[in-house]
């Protein structure tokens, strides 16, 4: 579902800048993937869990390491994947900014979330203790960016004054 995000807001967009828009969805690529293969450690973390798995010469404690470590790797590689999140919203946020279709403080918005993903990420990897305190905060852009533009785009949307033709430019609104 990101990637077809992506590549609808590419093709919503492209008239705005061609290069911007395809940036996104490169980017947006390498998130999705790694989002994807980040399931099967958490598929193994819950199957060795749950005891699916025949790890009874470890014993129990080994066992639990196991699942620990799969489960760990997981959300090691979700904060891989952000990284990844947030380069993908600096080419949304210029794309959102130089539209007639979006609220300007809606694109910078945009761009700083980016920000706020990229320093959780350094932090969490580099000073899991900082990342502790600074996350609450942190997440406020996120969240707000987030509930504006997804509201944005189920309420107001992107209104065009007609209907845009296979291969033609989408027109600028007025």
């Amino acid at each position: 579902m990101f990637v077809f995000l992506a590549l609808t807001l590419c093709r919503v967009l492209e008239h705005v800048g061609h290069r911007a828009a395809r940036a996104m969805v490169v980017l947006v690529a390498p998130a999705a993937g790694i989002c994807s293969l980040n399931v099967v450690f958490e598929f193994a973390g819950l199957r060795v869990a749950t005891g699916a798995v025949d790890l009874s010469t470890l014993g129990a404690e080994g066992s639990n390491a196991m699942a620990l470590l799969m489960l760990d790797t997981q959300h090691y590689g979700l904060l891989i994947a952000q990284v990844f999140f947030g380069l993908w919203l600096v080419p949304l946020g210029y794309l959102a900014h130089k539209s007639d279709w979006f609220p300007k403080p809606l694109a910078i918005l945009l761009v700083v979330m980016a920000g706020c993903y990229l320093v959780d990420v350094l932090t969490a990897f580099l000073v899991p203790d900082l990342n502790e305190l600074i996350y609450p905060f942190i997440i406020i852009p996120c969240v707000v960016a987030e509930i504006w533009m997804a509201g944005y785009l189920l309420t107001i949307g992107v209104n065009t004054n007609k209907i845009v033709k296979p291969g033609e430019p989408v027109p600028a609104v007025a």
